[in-house]
């Protein structure tokens, strides 16, 4: 009447198993680091590393390990947090502006776990300190600027097609064309279609005063909103990967708005600097008339400035013939060489100019410039300030094969990865649209760890009074609903760590919950075992009847829990999520522990025997 089969028992241990290793990386604490990342065009070489470690043993620093992460990055483990702090205040001094060295904690869980996907719980901004940001995209300005280069392109794409217009206006983001004759009109609403899908026309056929009204489409907008905030997004989170920031959280908020959690980062000036520093692409066109060598030492003639890509110097014109901010889209491709090629996306203004030169310099060099403006540290009085400091590096140099429109594509790549690489660059090289810091919160250490302490802390104590309760009222049975309690605990916190899940205030007070949903699981069946003995049923009766009559009740209850938690998922965002998340998986868990492991354990105890009084209490 109350036996498994074996094959279940071994499931249970199957899965005792799975939470036991999942679960004990969270035991492992964190090691304070220092993780130095090279920047964009350097690797982690040996003689960086070498470097790494004579600065530190020329100032008596000791450190546990030196590993290098991949040809970029390199973490160096301390015993102590203040070694961490000299060690990254020496080594931003003796490294340079090429690298980025930035305060770290690194998890001491072995390498064989790590190897199999176990890996310790995320803590959030709430429980770990830092900065959290909420920035707003001005979009508006990202759609009066595609506009504004829709009528630069209408107007130069009516000229080269000798297609007479009166005037060619734009205003509140409508473009207005007026025609004398009706022919021209027929004639511009053909190239308008073709050249520019994404506008609607509307068409005034008055005699006279025949024009066309073109505005974006909602379809358009809204693509071109979800453009701006997904590279928005892209971009941040490229900057701060830049930083070595462990575990930032940089994801979409409605709309038109980015959150941004910096767990870790208690400098909120420097924090902002990192969101608001400018990065943007610069075409220039190649001087092939003069020699770069010379210019090496007799300086570069006027117009042109000399720089270095490959190894090789090049002089390029000083006058940009396009910014980055004119490019909408790009992606990496295969050419119709069949060779690696990056295909451009142009929207942002200045497509004739770049046109006009473009089909004058057909068969000459075209560079690409990447831009940045950092915002460097300098200290003045003791008092730290940042600065503006702007550097300038050539990505590619490609030879003009064809006058370049609206769309075109770079060539001459040597591979698939620098194919990828430019497409980032284009991407990511400069915002799409101007955001703004809307909203700022600092959480110090010192507050996470009393988060923690409190809320662990309640855990404990809610976990020691449900102990004692259960163990002296219902005796045996209350024995085992603690140790289905504790199993169901550990199952927890392995699911959350495996799937990567970052453990926030609420979350610990949705695990607290789910703690006490498990017990009231138990309490049901164990009731209803009592109210069968009192009835008169045998005990090996009463334990099939109990678990069998009150999984209808347990399930109600769960499922309505379940439901609720779920709608608070899709509706909150944000930490009140986490408290979701660990009270559904919370829940699951409870479900098969409760039904499913507590009757294993009494089936063990009392399934292979003849019983005449269970141990269930009073």
């Amino acid at each position: 009447m109350n036996k498994y089969p074996w094959w279940k028992y071994l499931i249970i241990l199957a899965v005792i198993a799975f939470g036991i290793i999942y679960s004990v990386p969270n035991l492992f604490p964190d090691d304070v680091a220092v993780q130095i990342s090279a920047h964009t065009g350097y690797t982690m070489d040996q003689a960086t590393i070498d470097t790494v470690k004579k600065t530190l043993s020329s100032h008596n620093i000791s450190y546990k390990s030196i590993t290098k992460q991949d040809e970029h990055t390199l973490l160096i483990r301390f015993k102590t947090a203040e070694e961490q702090l000299r060690a990254n205040d020496l080594l931003k001094t003796n490294l340079g502006d090429n690298y980025t060295v930035a305060l770290n904690l690194a998890s001491s869980t072995p390498y064989w776990m790590t190897d199999i996907g176990a890996n310790p719980m995320k803590l959030g901004l709430d429980l770990r300190g830092g900065v959290h940001f909420l920035l707003a995209i001005d979009v508006e300005s990202l759609m009066k600027r595609r506009i504004n280069g829709d009528v630069r392109s209408i107007g130069s794409e009516l000229r080269n097609k000798r297609v007479r217009y009166r005037g060619l206006t734009m205003q509140d983001n409508v473009i207005t064309i007026n025609f004398k004759k009706d022919d021209d009109l027929n004639k511009a609403v053909t190239i308008i279609k073709q050249n520019f899908p994404e506008l609607q026309l509307k068409i005034n056929r008055s005699e006279g005063n025949e024009s066309i009204r073109a505005q974006m489409s909602p379809e358009a907008k809204l693509k071109s909103q979800n453009y701006a905030v997904d590279q928005t997004t892209t971009i941040l989170r490229n900057r701060i990967n830049e930083l070595g920031i462990a575990e930032p959280i940089v994801q979409r908020q409605g709309a038109e708005r980015i959150a941004v959690d910096l767990p870790g980062v208690q400098d909120t000036a420097r924090a902002k600097q990192i969101l608001g520093g400018t990065a943007t692409l610069e075409f220039h066109l190649v001087d092939v008339e003069h020699d770069p060598s010379q210019a090496k030492t007799s300086g570069a003639p006027f117009g042109t400035k000399l720089y270095v890509y490959e190894d090789r110097p090049y002089l390029l014109k000083t006058q940009s013939i396009l910014s980055g901010t004119s490019i909408t889209g790009a992606s990496s491709t295969i050419g119709h060489d069949g060779r690696p090629s990056v295909d451009i996306r142009l929207g942002g203004g200045g497509e004739a100019m770049f046109y006009r030169i473009t089909s004058e310099n057909v068969g000459k060099p075209l560079s690409i410039v990447y831009v940045e403006t950092k915002m460097q540290a300098k200290k003045d009085a003791g008092k730290v300030t940042y600065i503006p400091r702007k550097t300038e590096k050539v990505i590619n140099i490609a030879t003009i094969q064809s006058a370049l429109g609206n769309n075109f594509q770079i060539t001459g790549l040597t591979d698939a990865r620098e194919a990828r690489n430019l497409a980032l660059l284009l991407r990511a090289g400069a915002l799409p649209a101007p955001i703004s810091i809307i909203e700022e919160s600092t959480v110090g250490p010192s507050m996470g760890r009393s988060n923690i302490d409190k809320g662990l802390l309640s855990l404990e104590l809610g976990m020691i009074f449900i102990v004692v309760f259960m163990a002296i009222y219902y005796r045996l049975f209350g024995f085992f609903a603690d140790i289905a309690l504790m199993f169901n605990l550990l199952l927890l916190v392995a699911i959350l760590s495996i799937l990567g899940m970052t453990l926030t205030l609420p979350g610990i007070a949705g695990i607290v919950l789910s703690v006490g949903m498990a017990i009231d699981a138990n309490v049901l069946i164990f009731e209803r075992i009592r109210e069968e003995l009192r009835n008169g049923m045998s005990p090996q009766a009463a334990i099939k009847a109990g678990y069998e009559r009150a999984f209808a009740t347990i399930v109600d209850s769960n499922v309505t829990t379940l439901i609720a938690g779920a709608a608070l998922f899709g509706i909150a965002t944000g930490a009140i999520r986490g408290f979701a998340v660990t009270l559904c998986i919370g829940l699951m868990c409870s479900m098969f522990t409760t039904i499913t492991g507590t009757r294993a354990i009494v089936n063990l105890t009392y399934g292979t025997r003849s019983v005449k009084k269970l141990s269930i209490g009073i």
